[in-house]
């Protein structure tokens, strides 16, 4: 399964890549990484349709991955399960506003974000419209 990590902070993105793994649980298929650092290039690879779930940071800029969340769910077809990871405790009401699937905050922890990205992963499978 395609997962697309979108932060502008490398630091950030090598954080995710390292506790998704390349498998983050044992009765899920091995993961490909795709990292973004860009909101265009976001677009792009979740309009192709070849991304299983997208894992996207509040923080980045100069497009938030809050704002990036919504325009994806408003405009992507079959748009995939969202995990939005935030700074602070307080954004979680913009977290929902953005239909993120789901929401992990800073600093990150491993295991909550790989179990978070697992059960995406399962729902993706199970919900995926144009089935590969």
């Amino acid at each position: 399964m395609r997962v697309l990590v979108y932060s502008d902070d490398a630091s950030t993105r090598e954080k995710v890549k390292l506790a998704i793994g390349r498998r983050p649980a044992a009765d899920l298929p091995l993961v490909e990484i795709v990292e973004c650092a860009t909101q265009p290039k976001v677009q792009q690879l979740l309009d192709a349709g070849d991304i299983d779930v997208a894992v996207l940071d509040g923080e980045a800029q100069p497009a938030g991955g809050m704002g990036v969340a919504k325009q994806a769910k408003d405009e992507v077809y079959d748009c995939p399960p969202i995990c939005l990871i935030i700074a602070r405790r307080d954004d979680r009401w913009l977290a929902e506003w953005s239909r993120a699937d789901a929401v992990v905050s800073q600093p990150l922890e491993p295991m909550v974000l790989a179990d978070t990205v697992a059960d995406l992963m399962r729902r993706r499978s199970a919900t995926r419209l144009n089935a590969k």
